[in-house]
């Protein structure tokens, strides 16, 4: 067996991620279900971008971006021009998505979630 059937959260992790958790499109999903880079690029961007302070982008390089989401691919070049592919399929998806891409890296820019948060905190009850 490669993974365990149960997996136990500490109390303090399953906290932090309780606060911090971000709604995805159950639509979006489903777009990119079919490629795995897709749906990490997107969550990635749905956790990170609404964090980013107005007015203050972040800069990643390629090596960065490659670090993260490389694996499989040997050159960086080539993982570049797939994930630009990706960025775009992803984009089309969360098109409030504040990243730009240049010979350097990505910019990423302040942007809301891709959808409203609908949570309830846990130990919440609605109304």
């Amino acid at each position: 067996m490669l993974w365990p059937a149960v997996v136990e959260l500490s109390p303090r992790y399953f906290e932090s991620l309780s606060r911090h958790a971000v709604p995805l499109d159950e639509r979006a999903i489903a777009a990119l279900s079919n490629s795995p880079l897709g749906l990490d690029v997107y969550a990635w961007l749905a956790q990170r971008l609404h964090r980013i302070p107005t007015g203050r982008p972040q800069r990643l390089t390629w090596k960065a971006v490659y670090d993260q989401f490389g694996f499989g691919y040997r050159h960086i070049r080539k993982f570049r021009a797939g994930f630009l592919n990706v960025l775009a399929i992803v984009h089309t998806q969360y098109p409030v998505a504040g990243v730009v891409a240049d010979e350097v890296g990505l910019e990423l820019r302040q942007s809301p979630p891709p959808i409203a948060s609908r949570l309830i905190p846990v130990g919440k009850q609605p109304g």
